[in-house]
């Protein structure tokens, strides 16, 4: 195994860590579940620096985590909608490290934020309609006499706006300020 590859293992494995923690530090508005946190964070850093597939491990590790360290679960398929599936696709966010990356190296913070932004939104979306469809799923009795849809809709965008919004705007942040995350070395 290379020096890079190895580099590349052990920050998904921190990040992973890193994301755990963050998600404990976060603010919950249910007692059901979901919470406002920067666990999305560590995901993008990963995908930005590594690329896709390395943010999709990252995520899938802290939702494994997640699921070790006391996850609400009533049936395996709601596990992996809420946690495997729902923070594994938060690295699809690595599907714009190019212009990310290009965009830095023509000193260009616009167009860098603008991806580190449409980055998160589409993997924190997605994080959402996983989210949403376990809810609708599995957790329709919550929605009493309302549209299951619009409940779990209403549920889960509550913290998951947030969430994407404070994620994307920590993200560009940090990227701004110390474009040299995003080379991988």
């Amino acid at each position: 195994m290379n020096n890079k590859k190895l580099l590349m293992l052990v920050e998904i494995a921190i990040f992973a860590g890193i994301g755990v923690v963050l998600d404990q530090l976060s603010f919950s508005l249910w007692a059901q579940g979901g919470s406002i946190s920067f666990v999305m964070l560590p995901i993008l850093i990963i995908a930005v620096r590594w690329g896709l597939p390395a943010g999709i491990v990252t995520g899938l590790l802290i939702g494994a985590l997640q699921m070790l360290f006391g996850a609400y679960i009533l049936h395996w398929a709601q596990a992996l909608l809420d946690y495997v599936v729902a923070f594994s696709v938060v690295g699809l966010a690595g599907v714009f490290r190019k212009q990310i990356i290009q965009a830095a190296n023509e000193v260009n913070k616009k167009n860098m934020a603008l991806y580190i932004v449409l980055g998160i939104v589409l993997g924190g979306l997605l994080r959402f309609a996983a989210h949403s469809l376990a809810g609708v799923v599995f957790f329709s009795e919550y929605a009493g006499d309302q549209n299951v849809w619009i409940y779990t809709l209403i549920y889960n965008g509550s913290y998951m706006i947030p969430a994407i919004i404070l994620t994307a705007i920590a993200g560009s942040l940090l990227f701004a300020a110390a474009p040299r995350l995003l080379q991988a070395k």
